[in-house]
């Protein structure tokens, strides 16, 4: 039986989220001050007793969903549970980050650094309001690429995320979206929704976040993962640091493949898929994916106490 450890992407953010498992687990709380001290303020305390709108401000979602699944994990280990006991790690978007420093390709400290710079340079690409995002749900990939095309009447508008067989997400200028939306509906998609984000994620309009993150990791080290990643803009798996690091780049204005990426995971026989760190969407994305897989998220004491690895 072979497993996956996935990592969630944003929007999986809530106030309290890892304060239990930095009470019950030395090695969850070390996670959190080690975040703290790289980005030299207290994101645990913005995490524990902050507002929700301060915390889904993308620069402080991102280090403090990563932050939230290596707590995670090292509260895991403590249990016995390795990375090396999956075949493969994943992640959604920011995701993807987590899931370098869960195999070792990353320090938790730059990961945090590179997902705060990452966070502010995605929010700066795009002036708040000119760019958007919608979900479509109930039309293949082919279908909504060729609803996206039709909307952009020379704007940006993409697929941005193919999250499973019911729910693909377009991301573009606003107009584009809004028409990409109505577009989807008349072709058929049961539901067509607007997005509650701050900027339009995994487009062309994110060049300008690509070239800081260009610039921002070329100064990080970057070892082999122990765990081969499966890529968002590849759906197949990495191990070369070089590689890792130019797909980074590319994962900022690419399309996140994760309907793929299940699917290649399932067909090497991986069964069983672990949701590391806050929320459950990527199980249930799963299961819509791989017909039988079984999944299992872990953000809570009471979810690891008594693993064994």
């Amino acid at each position: 039986m072979s497993k996956a450890f996935v990592f969630p992407g944003q929007g999986a953010q809530t106030i309290g989220m890892g304060r239990e498992l930095a009470v019950t687990y030395p090695a969850a709380r070390a996670v959190f001050d080690e975040v703290d001290e790289a980005l030299g303020e207290k994101l645990s305390d913005l995490i524990w007793n902050g507002s929700a709108d301060d915390l889904t401000m993308t620069a402080n979602a991102q280090p403090a969903l990563m932050a939230m699944s290596l707590a995670t994990l090292r509260a895991m280990e403590a249990e016995g549970v390795s990375v090396t006991d999956a075949a493969f790690v994943a992640g959604h978007s920011l995701g993807e980050y987590s899931a370098l420093a869960a195999a070792g390709a990353l320090s938790i400290a730059d990961t945090a650094r590179l997902l705060r710079i990452r966070g502010r340079a995605m929010q700066d690409a795009v002036p708040v309001g000119v760019g958007a995002m919608a979900a479509i749900l109930g039309l293949d990939l082919d279908t909504v690429r060729a609803v996206a095309a039709e909307a952009a009447q020379g704007q940006v508008c993409a697929a941005a995320n193919d999250n499973d067989p019911a729910q693909i997400v377009v991301s573009g200028d606003k107009d584009a979206v809004e028409r990409a939306a109505e577009l989807a509906k008349a072709r058929g998609a049961k539901r067509a929704l607007m997005l509650p984000v701050s900027a339009p994620f995994h487009c062309a309009l994110m060049q300008p976040a690509a070239e800081v993150m260009q610039s921002a990791l070329a100064q990080v080290t970057l070892h082999a993962p122990v765990v081969p990643l499966i890529a968002n803009v590849r759906a197949a798996p990495v191990t070369d640091p070089e590689e890792i690091r130019a797909l980074l780049v590319e994962q900022v204005t690419g399309a996140v493949r994760w309907r793929e990426s299940v699917t290649w995971m399932a067909q090497q026989g991986v069964t069983e898929f672990w949701e590391i760190g806050a929320g459950k969407a990527l199980s249930g994305m799963i299961k819509r994916i791989a017909k039988g897989a079984e999944t299992r998220a872990f953000a809570t004491p009471a979810d690891i106490a008594g693993l064994t690895g």
